[in-house]
């Protein structure tokens, strides 16, 4: 393919902590903008291709350590990962090699309680970074893999190569680039916004350290959204000591489910006559469940089996159907596919039971400051009748705004006003092909610029959970070896 075996002239990087220049090769150069699980997931298995001409890859991430990223990067205790630790993996072919990896270390001796009474693992979410960046180290050392630790400015299309600023001061000029950023952070309700902002406990985003400390243990607390960052927000204000009432709030007061108390079998089939609509779907899906509970199997059986078949299934639906899914249906997915760790769930159920913890199908009509309190009127769903409450803090937990993405960073609104990016029709990310290539607004997609992670769900359907992140971003590292002329491998002993 043309320009991909261009001559690498000098380079720029950051290498760990230093300015070091790359010295002139005939090699490609690939740059991973993005150094979470998607990013070194890629450059990982990319490394380890084997065939075709080695390249140098490069893996722009701030971070000090490849494969945290923004989920992964917690001390605080009560984020753990809400997958079992034997059904998570760097690995598509292994999904124990984590848990085999935690139990060669005897890596959870300080965390008493990440074992449940079944034997199932679910650690501290930072254990599982920690992992990563383990997988990621002795490329590093070998050169296999190079960390720049700065943050992208700038992404240009010059010529046949792609030339990539750095906060640095840096110029990376590389073959292939592959985009693997995190989600964008929650965006609070423009008139929340602009009402609390001056508020000293209005968190509009959990994401930033300490977001939570400014909240006093006898607080009385809003939370806006009600999904897996609630509940991590609410799991941590308890690890914090807090007592205070918490009133959880969405739109249509779904809580997020826990894990089957055993594991239950995949029940249903939903390729066998695959719709081409989401209320077909979502019917399907239904009597599924009823079925399944007439033979003992919960409703996470048959989620799963829906999981499982979940990208021929996105395949099979028209865009307008998958955007009717999207907007109708996507919140009543997330909640029952993306379940909170049971150590998270233990605590809401607690919270619930004690009385401090309600949950609202409402949504915020007006809010207000008076004083150092927060004044909020909730519109409930089902009634005229506005609830007029007072907080002490306000805290937004709405999810990524996979709409503003552009908006997040300079260098995706500069390739997008260039034409090279744009939304996919469903709003969850960035348009690509079924190759996961870029499509720009000709509608035609570019070889050399390649969408890694939960950006492209769009296209594929299922990329938030951590399995799915981690076998897309081997896929993605496949198809840039192929480009290469190489073969990327799928064994890894630990």
């Amino acid at each position: 393919m043309p320009g991909f075996y261009a001559r690498a002239s000098q380079v720029k990087i950051l290498a760990v902590m230093h300015m070091k220049p790359l010295p002139k090769s005939e090699r490609p150069v690939v740059a991973i903008i993005g150094g979470g699980v998607s990013g070194a997931g890629v450059a990982y298995h990319l490394a380890r291709a084997n065939g075709g001409e080695r390249p140098v890859i490069v893996v722009f991430e701030p971070r000090a350590e490849l494969g945290r990223g923004l989920a992964y990067d917690t001390d605080d205790p009560a984020h753990r990962i809400n997958v079992p630790a034997a059904k998570m993996s760097l690995q598509p072919d292994d999904q124990g090699e984590f848990q085999a990896w935690i139990e060669a270390r005897d890596a959870v001796a300080d965390d008493p309680g990440a074992q449940q009474p079944d034997g199932m693992l679910f650690p501290r979410r930072r254990l599982f970074g920690e992992y990563v960046a383990s997988l990621l180290r002795p490329l590093l050392e070998e050169g296999a893999v190079l960390h720049n630790r700065a943050v992208v400015t700038g992404v240009e299309r010059r010529g046949r190569r792609w030339s990539i600023e750095d906060d640095k001061g840096g110029v990376t000029e590389a073959d292939i680039v592959a985009i693997a950023t995190s989600h964008p952070p929650p965006a609070a309700p423009g008139r929340l916004a602009a009402r609390l902002a001056d508020h000293p406990r209005f968190v509009a985003d959990t994401t930033r350290p300490g977001a939570l400390g400014v909240i006093r243990p006898h607080d009385r607390v809003l939370v806006i959204g009600n999904g897996l960052t609630a509940a991590d927000v609410i799991a941590s204000l308890a690890e914090r000591g807090h007592d205070g009432p918490v009133t959880a709030i969405s739109r249509r007061g779904l809580r997020s489910r826990g894990h089957a108390p055993v594991p239950q079998p995949l029940f249903g089939d939903f390729l066998s006559d695959a719709t081409q609509s989401a209320l077909s779907l979502l019917a399907g899906i239904r009597a599924a469940i009823s079925a399944a509970k007439a033979q003992d199997i919960s409703w996470h059986g048959v989620i799963d089996q829906v999981r499982a078949q979940g990208y021929d299934l996105w395949q099979a639906l028209p865009v307008a159907e998958r955007r009717r899914l999207v907007r109708h249906l996507r919140p009543y997915w997330d909640v029952h596919r993306f379940r909170i760790a049971p150590q998270v769930e233990a605590v809401l159920d607690a919270a619930i039971a004690a009385g401090r913890l309600e949950i609202l199908a409402a949504s915020v009509a007006d809010a207000r400051i008076e004083g150092e309190l927060i004044l909020c009127t909730l519109q409930p769903r089902h009634r005229r009748q506005p609830l007029e409450r007072r907080y002490d803090a306000v805290v937004v937990t709405t999810g990524p705004a996979h709409g503003g993405i552009l908006e997040t960073q300079p260098w995706l609104a500069a390739l997008a006003a260039s034409g090279r990016l744009m939304l996919d029709p469903t709003g969850l990310g960035l348009a690509c092909t079924e190759r996961s290539e870029a499509i720009g607004t000709s509608g035609k997609p570019d070889p050399s610029l390649l969408i890694s992670g939960p950006l492209a769900r769009g296209t594929f359907g299922e990329l938030m959970g951590l399995p799915q992140v981690t076998e897309h971003a081997f896929f993605v590292a496949r198809e840039i070896a192929a480009k290469l002329g190489a073969k990327v491998a799928n064994t890894h002993p630990i």
